[in-house]
């Protein structure tokens, strides 16, 4: 088991490694906002970006991955805030917020205490940590038997994912079709 355990963890070291030198070989990299996660590229944009503007984006995430992959929907959001943060966005302009039900809810849950965290959690960690408000669909968490004592720290429940979405929208989120 402790060797199984030993390979897997080299096996996704090394394709980590691999990804990340793949990236930086197409001209992408992390940060500066999330080093671990996010890569995107630097862009000569035609699009000018106005002093002033307020990104408030909400992402809707309803598609869980494997446990051992990276969920690439919850990515968007760290590559969201590096992207803009690199481009000279002010941190505090940038403001997404991610709406979360179906399968997707399972990476909202704490591992188990005998699991290792998957990188998606370690992602949702680094998201919450720093400031992005991450709503559970209560009709998704009711269904599935998620409670608020088994969400990770900072994750809040709402009503309802529509009820999410229709109270951002009110406070001036527009929705990310990516």
């Amino acid at each position: 088991m402790m060797k199984r355990l030993m390979m897997s963890a080299l096996l996704g070291a090394a394709l980590t490694f691999t990804a990340s030198a793949q990236s930086a070989k197409n001209g992408f990299s992390t940060g500066p906002v999330f080093e671990a996660f996010g890569p995107t590229a630097q862009v000569e944009s035609d699009q000018a970006i106005p002093e002033g503007t307020e990104f408030k984006v909400v992402f809707d995430i309803a598609e869980a991955s494997e446990d051992d992959v990276l969920n690439k929907r919850f990515e968007s959001v760290a590559r969201f805030i590096n992207m803009h943060a690199r481009a000279g966005i002010p941190l505090e302009d940038i403001k997404p917020a991610i709406v979360v039900h179906g399968g997707a809810a399972t990476h909202l849950t704490k591992p188990a205490e005998d699991a290792e965290a998957s990188d998606t959690t370690k992602l949702v960690e680094a998201l919450i940590a720093n400031g992005v408000p991450i709503y559970l669909c209560g009709q998704t968490a009711a269904a599935r038997g998620i409670t608020k004592e088994d969400l990770l720290p900072g994750v809040q429940m709402s009503l309802s994912a529509m009820t999410a979405h229709a109270l951002l929208a009110r406070d001036g989120y527009t929705l990310n079709p990516f």
